[in-house]
């Protein structure tokens, strides 16, 4: 994924693709992220990481990205990278 501006950019660019989450999924992306206090980069990158690693949007798995994310203050795809191999997740 590029960096977009926005989670919305994303989330345009996801149903452009074919890929409609419904407004509840999208409702619950939003709630997590001001939930989490998590940055609009890691809010895409989250996403990003459950729809690859799930095939499907999982709120769970996308809530606990999100916490990681915030927790190890990532920043760098290369450190997301790493990240989630080192927690066994990629």
């Amino acid at each position: 994924m590029k960096y977009y501006q926005s989670l919305a950019d994303y989330l345009e660019k996801l149903w452009d693709k074919g890929f409609k989450l419904t407004d509840e999924q999208v409702r619950f992306i939003y709630f997590a992220k001001k939930f989490t206090n998590s940055s609009e980069w890691h809010a895409c990158v989250a996403l990003e990481n459950t729809l690859k690693l799930k095939y499907h949007f999982n709120g769970s798995f996308y809530i606990s990205l999100l916490e990681l994310l915030n927790e190890y203050q990532v920043g760098t795809r290369k450190e997301i990278v790493h990240l989630l191999k080192q927690k066994g997740i990629f």
